[in-house]
């Protein structure tokens, strides 16, 4: 009898699977709690006109988006018929939009808080009275930059 025994050859161990399950789970769990869902229920009924020239925003972090128009069904009974604003979650008056900004501007970072954006998103049936208030509101508390949301127009028309 010999002493050492001859090595079967050079092959490599098999990968162990067993933690595969683990490491997907965590996975998993780690995009579930970092993915951040639509954060604003639209409470009005926002249809932009249709433009030619449309430039995408980059960063939408520093973009306030301010919706203007009608409200949906669900609101009809409580808020009526009329045109509201909407900022974030709820219905509000021009008198709320500088706390919006404010807020908004808060989150920021303090280098890209002169880049901030306010978007208006505004119906195609809303009258320019509501939307010149809005203007003058933002103006007051100091959002100069403002941009109109439009959709693309269709080139086959």
């Amino acid at each position: 009898m010999s002493k050492f025994k001859k090595k079967q050859g050079n092959t490599t161990p098999a990968i162990s699977t067993a933690s595969l399950p683990d490491i997907v789970f965590m996975l998993l769990f780690f995009f579930m709690v970092v993915t951040k869902m639509r954060d604003t229920e639209l409470m009005v009924k926002v249809n932009t006109p249709q433009a030619s020239e449309l430039t995408k925003l980059e960063k939408k972090t520093l973009v306030n988006f301010i919706f203007i128009g009608r409200p949906i069904d669900k609101y009809k009974s409580k808020w009526g018929t009329k045109p509201r604003i909407q900022l974030g979650d709820k219905f509000a008056t021009t008198d709320d939009i500088p706390l919006f900004l404010e807020k908004h501007k808060v989150s920021v970072a303090e280098s890209q808080r002169q880049s901030i954006i306010s978007s208006l998103k505004i119906d195609n049936d809303v009258t320019m009275g509501v939307v010149g208030d809005v203007k003058t509101s933002l103006r007051k508390a100091g959002q100069l930059k403002i941009n109109y949301s439009a959709k693309k127009r269709d080139r086959t028309k």
